[in-house]
């Protein structure tokens, strides 16, 4: 019986900082993982813009770098081919490149079944010749027959899928759909089917609606997470791509009662406030501010100095 390849662990190859990402805070170098979100949540489009800023060296969504660009192979199994070129056109419109000069290599198979092993063996052989630096599947729901709800058939598709990351150094991104009424779930939690899902990705991209409010959570196994941004799906010009967007700090809401309006200006001043100075601030009259204050007062909450009122200390 033959022993199992190991190393002491301080051999163990290191990383540098640079070579942790393929896509930087977005997608970890030769990570598997789900591009996720219920449908219309433009999963696709992310997906797509992963590829053409991977094929390319542009930045992902106009915003994150890319470390290591190659090629890509690609395989949207709900598109006809001349809708993957359109939205592919429009992202490198996007991205100022042409599609000419983009290496994605996409798969024309009307049909790729991950739980044959046929299939399995012709994705396998396609892989090992491209050499693409990023697989995107597209999406999961079309590439088996298997029931997603069971560990047991689940687990070995994905399993296989680890397995050609590591037989060829190629990241994989996985696009997954989320359960319906999943939006009050962690954003892993909510993907459609097993846990083996979210247990199996290195990194995570979910994406979420709000009305018109597109939000992307980002999750890594072994780095921190980028705060969520927000997307939104922009026609310019020729070019329709997910765009970030900086949405305005809601305002914060305003005291409803004239106890939690004096306690609020005087915590903003942090400094004793005059009767005059107080009332103009809390906007009531001078006889109910006076009230409310007797209160305040005889509750323990402020204390009345010479030069004004203040709230307690502590």
């Amino acid at each position: 019986m033959s022993l199992l390849p190991h190393e002491p662990a301080h051999r163990l190859a290191t990383r540098t900082e640079e070579r942790r990402w393929l896509v930087t805070g977005l997608w970890a170098e030769e990570a598997v993982g789900i591009v996720g979100g219920e449908p219309k949540c433009c999963k696709s489009f992310l997906a797509l813009d992963l590829a053409v800023s991977v094929a390319s060296g542009t930045t992902c969504l106009r915003r994150f770098p890319v470390s290591r660009p190659g090629r890509v192979l690609l395989f949207a199994a709900e598109d006809a081919l001349h809708v993957v070129r359109r939205r592919l056109e429009g992202i490198c419109a996007a991205a100022g490149i042409d599609l000419a000069e983009l290496d994605v290599q996409v798969i024309t198979a009307p049909v790729v079944r991950l739980d044959l092993d046929a299939d399995r063996a012709s994705l396998d052989e396609t892989v090992a010749k491209l050499q693409p630096r990023l697989l995107v599947l597209d999406p999961f729901v079309r590439l088996h027959r298997i029931d997603e709800n069971a560990s047991g058939e689940v687990a070995p598709i994905l399993a296989y899928l680890r397995e050609l990351q590591r037989r060829h150094g190629v990241a994989v991104a996985l696009v997954h759909h989320s359960k319906k009424g999943g939006g009050r779930a962690r954003a892993g939690q909510a993907l459609r089917g097993s846990s083996e899902f979210h247990a199996w990705g290195d990194s995570n991209l979910y994406l979420r609606r709000n009305g018109d409010d597109l939000t992307l959570t980002v999750e890594h196994r072994a780095a921190p997470s980028v705060p969520e941004i927000a997307l939104k799906l922009d026609q310019r010009g020729d070019a329709l791509a997910l765009h970030v967007v900086e949405r305005r700090a809601e305002p914060e809401p305003q005291p409803t009662s004239v106890d939690e309006r004096i306690t609020r200006v005087l915590a903003d001043a942090g400094r004793p406030l005059p009767l005059a100075e107080l009332r103009a601030a809390c906007r009531v009259r001078n006889s109910t501010l006076c009230e409310h204050l007797s209160a305040l007062t005889a509750a323990g909450r402020l204390v009345r100095a010479d030069d004004g009122y203040q709230l307690t200390a502590g």
